[in-house]
């Protein structure tokens, strides 16, 4: 995080280095290396489905007529079940009825999904575009002990590759550090937003509550 100081230089600067067409950018990232180039397939490979299928965590990304959209998805199990090699299902499960991804999904169907595997540093991408569903055969796909999502989205797949590893490195995502101490509850975060929101009782009983509702 910049300090006050550095603030205050980058606005008087007027952040005068901004990069304003592609050609500038290629010019200082270079010629991409073969891996990267070789990597996409537009379709999911038997490798690339042997990942998907063993990632309960990933992040999908939407666009809409009000802006973007990242939302984390993740399931006991695989979170994406593999129909075939051009098509995706990913069952919504109980949140916070928000609806973002999905209104977005309705308004614009091009989606992103980053698919993470615990332990590896290494993620697997997705893009294309979805469709929201509630076609009762493939919402019971998904039943369990009698629990079944309102809605699937069925995603087409475009695009498929493997990520850098050097983000998650970096970052040391799978150290089994914990980096929460002293981070501000969800109860608090509320509390800012509404001053009279009682952030004691919702985050006393949130851990409670989310557990009878995850599905």
């Amino acid at each position: 995080m910049l300090k006050p100081a550095q603030m205050r230089l980058r606005r008087r600067q007027g952040f005068v280095a901004k990069v304003t067409d592609i050609a500038a950018l290629e010019a200082l990232y270079g010629t991409p290396a073969k891996p990267s180039i070789i990597k996409v397939a537009d379709y999911v490979t038997p490798l690339y489905a042997k990942w998907i299928a063993a990632s309960r965590l990933c992040v999908l990304s939407t666009v809409g007529v009000d802006g973007t959209d990242g939302s984390p998805r993740g399931d006991d199990g695989p979170v994406v079940r593999l129909v075939d090699q051009k098509t995706l299902l990913m069952p919504d499960w109980h949140g916070n009825n928000r609806m973002d991804s999905l209104r977005n999904i309705v308004a614009d169907g091009r989606v992103s999904l980053m698919f993470m595997v615990q332990g590896s540093n290494n993620v697997v991408r997705v893009n294309g575009t979805a469709e929201v569903r509630i076609d009762a055969d493939i919402v019971r796909l998904f039943d369990d002990r009698g629990r079944t999502p309102r809605s699937v989205i069925v995603i087409h797949v475009a695009e498929v590759y493997s990520q850098c590893a050097r983000a998650l490195m970096r970052a040391q995502t799978w150290s089994g550090a914990d980096h929460s101490d002293g981070l501000p509850k969800i109860g608090e975060m509320l509390a800012e937003a509404e001053a009279d929101f009682d952030a004691v009782s919702y985050d006393a009983t949130w851990t409670a509550r989310a557990e009878k509702t995850l599905w």
